[in-house]
């Protein structure tokens, strides 16, 4: 038996032990991208984690096509191409995130935090977005609630797809203090 509260868009569950809520989140998170996964050890690694992730939050993926004949455009006209395709996902009261370089650091603790103050604050939707391989046009950084950047380092932008969905899994296994993350 357990008994619930209702705050905002996040659902507390305590059991009768009165241990620390355990929650659901009604929040979706949505990973708005450029291009498919070419490489096929990379899809196994992101379809593992988005497997694993419908057991905690409600998780989508958007893949925005790549663009044809870009050998023909400069570097700021294809970012502009790209960005009107990215504010075409965007809906009213979205929280956007760019996965950037120059965005705000965090451990995988630090970052299960942020997730869970977003969830708190009753968004319907935090959608991340990777950009091509120019970076965001100006048009979707004016648009951005907020950079995060996953590390200092340079991965391709379809390696980012599997650590983004992984510390996605771990954030969630830590809000809920099950043993995947070991400090």
């Amino acid at each position: 038996m357990a008994v619930s509260l209702f705050c905002n868009r996040l659902v507390y569950v305590w059991d009768l032990t009165g241990n620390f809520p355990l929650f659901s989140f009604t929040m979706k998170v949505v990973l708005v991208l450029i291009g498919k996964t070419d490489e096929a050890y990379l899809e196994t690694g992101i379809r593992k984690y988005l497997d694993r992730l419908k057991h905690y939050i409600p998780f989508e993926m958007k893949i925005i096509p790549d663009l044809k004949n870009t050998k023909n455009l400069r570097e700021d006209q294809q970012k502009n191409k790209e960005g009107e395709l990215i504010l075409q996902q965007l809906q009213a009261g979205d929280e956007v995130v760019l996965l950037d370089e120059g965005g705000k650091a965090f451990s995988s603790r630090e970052f299960s935090g942020f997730i869970e103050q977003k969830s708190l604050r009753g968004l319907k939707r935090l959608v991340f977005v990777i950009g091509g391989p120019y970076g965001f046009s100006k048009e979707v950084y004016s648009k951005a609630n907020g950079k995060v950047s996953l590390s200092r380092m340079t991965f391709s932008h379809q390696m980012i797809r599997l650590i983004f969905t992984e510390q996605l899994y771990r954030a969630m296994t830590i809000l809920k203090n099950q043993p995947y993350h070991h400090d």
